[in-house]
């Protein structure tokens, strides 16, 4: 088996801030909600462990990425809900700006060479 054929539970380095950012562009979410979306638009591939969530999250708080509240989950459970701000929406276009200038590079190499 090619290892491009076997599930990866992780993610490129450094994706993860850019993933959480565009998760909460559409709405405000709890950590568990977050990495539920993330598994589930990248078709099951990304796997998003909670060791590496929330501390993310924190520093996305304090950059002023993100809002958080307290607040209900769908299972009655008392959670943080993380809101985008104009400032990680601000970081988002120039995250997601960088990551196509990157593709774009790679796959010209990969096409080229």
């Amino acid at each position: 088996m090619h290892m491009a054929d076997s599930p990866k539970s992780g993610m490129p380095p450094g994706t993860l801030p850019m993933l959480i950012l565009r998760v909460l562009q559409s709405e405000a979410l709890h950590g568990y909600a977050i990495a539920q979306r993330i598994h589930i638009l990248s078709r099951e591939i990304l796997a998003v462990e909670e060791g590496l969530l929330y501390p993310t999250l924190q520093k996305m708080l304090l950059k002023g990425w993100v809002t958080a509240r307290w607040g209900i989950s769908e299972t009655n459970r008392k959670v943080r809900f993380y809101e985008l701000t104009k400032k990680g929406r601000e970081e988002l276009r120039g995250e997601l700006s960088e990551y196509h200038r990157f593709t774009q590079a790679i796959q010209d190499v990969l096409r080229t060479a």
